[in-house]
């Protein structure tokens, strides 16, 4: 799926158009399913960050987000495949990254190799010792999947989790 993100797009539009399209694709092949779809998209100073790819861009990114405040919108979109209802919402969260070395970068990148993460930033790895403060609701929506907002989402469904 083409992640790019439209003309004029806001970031947090980027991701809750890209988490309903995962859950729709899904949904299609499981006609009676409650399907879950998810998108992060990072934004450092009004840009957003996509995935790296490769190291050249990991490092690129965390050369720029080193000693700022990255902001992580990361949409849910709970898909009934049956109803054709797809409910998104968009949790942010936001993290300031600590003034971090070069070689830290490097260590980091050849340890973790996280080139399919928005941000090159792995906070549940060793990417938690590039960080050095987190602000937001669910901590879960910096991994990528909101568990708090899925949580309420599915009660609205009629799903009790518990």
């Amino acid at each position: 799926m083409d992640e790019t993100a439209l003309p004029n797009e806001a970031p947090q539009d980027t991701a809750r158009r890209l988490a309903e399209a995962k859950a729709r694709a899904v949904a299609q092949r499981y006609p009676r399913a409650i399907v879950i779809g998810s998108d992060q998209v990072a934004v450092l100073e009004g840009m957003p960050l996509g995935k790296p790819g490769n190291h050249a861009n990991a490092l690129r990114q965390l050369k720029a987000m080193r000693g700022k405040e990255v902001s992580f919108h990361t949409a849910l979109c709970v898909c009934h495949a049956a109803s054709g209802q797809a409910p998104t919402r968009v949790v942010p969260f936001h993290v300031r990254f600590r003034d971090y070395t070069d070689a830290q970068i490097e260590r980091y990148l050849q340890r973790e190799q996280p080139y399919d993460c928005a941000g090159s930033a792995r906070c549940e790895g060793l990417g938690i010792a590039l960080i050095a403060e987190m602000r937001g609701t669910d901590p879960n929506a910096l991994i990528g999947l909101p568990l708090i907002a899925l949580t309420e989402m599915l009660a609205a469904q009629g799903i009790s989790v518990l």
